[in-house]
């Protein structure tokens, strides 16, 4: 099963990602702050990481740049959730290597084709996605 770590904030966003992931077969774990994300991250070693920019204590550029710089996390596909949809937030958080930019909000078509995406070019590194 794959397993997915939704890092947000805002509870309810939090738990309505989660409960539609796990309604679509993944399994889905949560953080609600970067600095706690990255924790899970370290220990639970998900195959795909959900993280929203703006969080308290550690934001998503901040929990991207830790994953990037720690060889058992460096790997782990990763797609920011985040309102800022400004072509700079879009081109700083692919710079740090995100692997897709979703602007909220989103449709669960949007979420789930863009997290199949990134699954399959995992195994064959291309270029980023965009979404929307």
């Amino acid at each position: 099963m794959t397993k997915i770590l939704v890092i947000e904030d805002e509870e309810s966003v939090r738990e309505n990602i989660v409960e539609l992931l796990d309604a679509e077969g993944f399994e889905a774990l949560a953080a609600k702050n970067g600095r706690m994300g990255l924790l899970v991250a370290h220990e639970e070693r998900p195959d795909l990481i959900l993280c929203d920019i703006r969080m308290p204590e550690l934001d998503g550029y901040g929990v991207l740049t830790g994953l990037r710089s720690e060889p058992t996390t460096t790997s782990i596909p990763f797609i920011f959730l985040s309102a800022k949809a400004a072509k700079t937030d879009l081109s700083l958080g692919l710079e740090l290597g995100a692997h897709a930019y979703i602007t909220k909000p989103f449709t669960l078509v949007e979420l789930l084709d863009t997290i199949e995406q990134v699954l399959l070019d995992a195994a064959s590194p291309a270029a980023p996605i965009e979404s929307r």
